[in-house]
């Protein structure tokens, strides 16, 4: 069964939601699922949608334009509309480290999620054998200083070549450039330690030993040119104590990293988030 995934907001006014549900009623969509929530600070309106379209009267092409038409001039609404039959393109990134992109592979061949990955981008050729034993082509871009710009527009050109809708970070130790940011608006998915910014540079897990810290702690967001500070989409935390070695806290770290990944991951190739300022609302 094909449906329609449609993510709005805008400024909360009467009869949005009545509006909306109406004119997919009418027009002989089945509606299988509806969230909404309105942030009462900035008076801001959110909603997912998502209807069957067996039977709608609209032609699949079409229906962006009508609900352009005839909602978003009239609400001051900006809106993305999905189709469960269009599965998106996943790029992964990856440097030196292996535990996500083995989870994630993992979780991708066992069909948990409803995504192509169809090449890993590396800056460095470690984990080729990884991408070879899941059969994903495999491409590497050395970059410096001094070649970076040119190396990322060839990883631009290699996107665009595969289609790809969105990008993983997975543990990529290089900083995304703004022509990279701004060719994947909200569409670049990054994890890190929940560290930063007590305690940064190369060892975290060292540092964070001797200060005796009790918890451990990842979060994934997506990218923007503030360096770790865009949107938010997942988090969580792990106690540890002073039993805990430096190792075991290295260890706990990257199980956690390689969770909260995937559970960003998954909520964005399920359409279920929408970016407001530098914050997200995210849907059940």
């Amino acid at each position: 069964m094909i449906t329609a995934r449609l993510l709005l907001y805008c400024p909360d006014k009467p009869g949005i939601l009545a509006e909306i549900t109406d004119f997919i009623t009418v027009n002989k969509g089945n509606i299988v699922y509806l969230d909404q929530y309105v942030d009462r600070v900035e008076n801001i309106f959110f909603m997912r949608i998502e209807w069957e379209l067996n039977d709608f009267l609209i032609p699949k092409e079409k229906i962006e334009d009508y609900f352009k038409t005839l909602f978003a001039q009239k609400y001051d609404m900006h809106l993305r509309l999905y189709f469960s039959d269009t599965r998106p393109r996943m790029a992964i990134f990856v440097s030196k480290f292996s535990h996500c992109l083995y989870d994630m592979l993992a979780r991708y061949t066992a069909g948990e999620w409803d995504v192509d990955i169809p090449l890993i981008i590396s800056n460095h050729p470690d984990l080729k054998h990884v991408a070879d034993r899941f059969g994903i082509p495999f491409y590497v871009f050395p970059i410096t200083k001094e070649n970076k710009a040119e190396q990322e527009q060839k990883e631009l050109d290699l996107l665009a070549e595969y289609n790809i809708s969105c990008i993983v970070l997975a543990r990529y130790m290089q900083v995304v450039s703004p022509q990279m940011i701004e060719a994947y608006p909200n569409r670049i998915i990054n994890i890190h330690h929940s560290f930063l910014p007590a305690f940064v540079g190369a060892k975290p897990y060292h540092a964070a030993f001797a200060r005796g810290v009790k918890i451990v702690g990842a979060t994934s967001h997506y990218v923007t040119t503030e360096l770790d500070a865009g949107p938010i989409i997942e988090q969580d935390v792990v106690r540890i104590t002073h039993k805990d070695s430096v190792e075991e806290l290295i260890k706990k770290g990257r199980d956690l990293e390689k969770i909260v990944l995937s559970r960003a991951v998954r909520k964005h190739i399920e359409r279920k988030i929408l970016t407001y300022k530098n914050k997200t609302v995210i849907f059940n």
